[in-house]
């Protein structure tokens, strides 16, 4: 529980708003740097609208805020969008890449999972109703064996079966699939609740952190009793109708099977074919919640395995803590012991427990910096980044603690900090980009581009196309034929019906881990294929290429272009004005309303609209 620095300059005391800055400002003096001048009050409400709700704000909202001459006027704005439904959508996501959420199972046949989405909803409900990370994390946990009968407790519990899954046709290696499943749920809470490489203690002692090879296999031990379970929440009913249907459709099934048997040549292949499509579209079961239990009739010893391979068992182990972290002799848990998960879900809450309130507070830092104190999320180790402000790191996560976990909180801090609303130049660029030109000490805000779906999100709302419907299954939408046929089975990629359902959220897009939407991809979204500690930022070719020419861009700008048409009713100088202030927040300056009105003169509006999505201004904050 450090101690907040001190000051006794006046100019000092000024910027110091609360300890965060206290911290970030003794570094400062430290490195011989200086904090930059306060951001203009239209760049800080466009930064903070795509922190908090990862879309822009619009003309009005900007207007209003600067000419809000209140001393609380940004306090109130972070209060509001804090309490926005779309925070949710925003900070779901940081919460979906870590969790590795995907709604298929990854290698060679990608099966879908048609109810995953209801983690996804959990996920977004539980960032708005500012639940306490503590609680999140035992639901995620053990949620069925919390509460086994609560719906939501039993959605949330489906966080260990988010992960990829090999099927294998014909005779399965049932011991090896079980051991990679155990691997996978093991790994993961390690990196993404622990901040721990633990998975590297799998085959042999840990190379660099003291973990044991027995830690790891006493943490997969309380995992051993989980098994899948797809709870039925259909009516009686359907489950009635469902039945039906299934005997039909096994009927139709061995009967084209028969029939196939007397068939030679063309007419075989086309049987063969019939076949096919039947067996890819059998009767949808009734809803269900893709969740976990504990069936202590599979459970089987858990040994560690030399060299993790579960053809060569050691020494059997039971459930119990990394053993760094528990005093001298801590025993496992027994043998019969019930509810595993909800014990190793205390372990990993207590507030004790020195990660997991560090692991927190640092992605959410990462989420308004673009850079963790410790820039490595999912590696507090040895091998990880060594934190930038350890002092700072120690002080967020115990305020986070004391203040009842609330992410809400953490967020409003950070917020209000006179760090985070900075300008991006530099007080001193020179000094600046000698003495840290990573900006790991926060002289000044680093501007970044925006993420894969705040892109899409951002032109869908500006062109006026966003459809606002929240939650719900998964949108398929369409894409070119020749990308679908690639697939295991094309028949997979069943697009949606409604059209308006294509321009919802990107966060509710189906999330296929061996097909990614070609506009997600080109702007880094994750794989899916494991936890994402944190998004990369590239920049290369195709990422224009697909802002000019492809099909989502061209659709939006001829959108993007009408509104502007209505908006400023065939004045060309306000159509540049508006499109200027619609996609980067601000007025154009005068050469930029020159070159754009020369541009107007030759060209079509839509293609206006169309650069106006590739500026840097709309592609980063700042």
């Amino acid at each position: 529980n450090p101690d907040v620095p001190q000051f006794t300059d006046a100019q000092a005391k000024a910027w110091v708003k609360n300890p965060i800055d206290a911290f970030i400002l003794q570094k400062l003096d430290k490195e011989g740097l200086k904090p930059a001048a306060e951001a203009s009050r239209a760049t800080l409400i466009r930064r903070v609208y795509f922190d908090l709700l990862g879309l822009a704000p619009a003309p009005s909202e900007i207007d209003a805020f600067v000419n809000d001459k209140s001393a609380t006027a940004y306090e109130k704005l972070v209060d509001r969008l804090l309490a926005d439904p779309r925070y949710g959508e925003r900070w779901g996501q940081h919460w979906l890449d870590v969790a590795r959420f995907a709604e298929s199972d990854g290698y060679e046949y990608d099966t879908h999972r048609p109810e995953a989405w209801r983690y996804r909803d959990y996920v977004i409900r539980s960032f708005n109703e500012d639940k306490p990370y503590d609680k999140f994390v035992v639901e995620q946990l053990a949620g069925d064996e919390l509460a086994p009968t609560d719906r939501e407790m039993r959605v949330a519990a489906g966080f260990a079966r988010l992960g990829p899954l090999r099927k294998n046709a014909g005779n399965q290696a049932v011991a090896f699939s079980r051991n990679e499943v155990l691997t996978e749920m093991t790994n993961t809470v390690g990196a993404a609740m622990l901040g721990v490489t633990i998975g590297c203690a799998r085959c042999h002692n840990h190379k660099f952190d003291p973990f044991r090879q027995s830690d790891y296999y006493r943490l997969q031990a309380y995992f051993a009793a989980s098994a899948d379970d797809d709870v039925s929440i259909g009516t009686p009913e359907q489950e009635a109708a469902w039945k039906v249907a299934s005997v039909a459709y096994d009927g139709q099934l061995k009967q084209l099977k028969t029939e196939m048997k007397t068939l030679t040549g063309d007419a075989r292949t086309a049987m063969e074919k019939e076949l096919e499509a039947l067996k890819d579209n059998p009767p949808a079961p009734p809803p269900s919640l893709y969740s976990i239990e504990d069936d202590y009739a599979k459970l089987a010893p858990v040994h560690v395995l030399a060299r993790g391979d579960y053809g060569h068992p050691g020494e059997e182990v039971g459930p119990r803590p990394l053993g760094v972290l528990l005093p001298d002799g801590a025993p496992e848990l027994p043998e019969n012991a019930q509810k595993p998960r909800l014990e190793l879900a205390k372990w990993i809450t207590d507030p004790e427990n020195p990660l997991t309130a560090r692991v927190m507070v640092n992605r959410i830092w990462e989420g308004h910096f673009g850079r963790g104190i410790v820039a490595t999320p999912n590696d507090f180790g040895r091998m990880g980044a060594r934190p930038t402000h350890p002092e700072l790191l120690d002080w967020l996560a115990d305020r986070f603690v004391d203040g009842g976990w609330r992410v809400k909180a953490m967020h409003r801090m950070i917020l209000l900090s006179s760090t985070y609303r900075q300008s991006s130049l530099p007080a001193d660029a020179t000094a600046a980009k000698e003495k840290d030109p990573d900006n790991k000490y926060l002289s000044h805000f680093t501007r970044r581009r925006l993420e894969s779906e705040e892109i899409r999100d951002t032109m869908l709302e500006i062109s006026g196309k966003l459809n606002p419907q929240a939650g719900g299954p998964s949108v398929i939408v369409p894409v070119d034929p020749a990308l679908v046929q690639a697939l295991y089975k094309p028949s997979q990629w069943a697009v949606t019906k409604d059209p308006a359902e294509y321009d919802r959220r990107s966060i509710y897009l189906f999330q296929k881990r061996n097909f990614h939407l070609p506009f997600m991809e080109v702007f880094d979204a994750p794989d899916e294929q494991i936890s994402c500690p944190r998004r990369e930022a590239s920049t290369d070719a195709p990422q224009a290429l697909e802002l000019l020419n492809g099909d989502l861009s061209n659709r939006l700008a001829d959108a993007f272009a009408q509104r502007i048409s209505d908006e400023a009713r065939g004045n060309a100088d306000r159509e540049v004005r508006l499109a200027y202030r619609l996609a980067s927040g601000r007025a154009p300056n005068a050469n930029e309303e020159k070159v754009g009105l020369e541009f107007l003169r030759t060209q079509p509006l839509r293609e206006f609209a169309l650069a106006m999505f590739n500026l840097n201004a709309f592609l980063y904050v700042e």
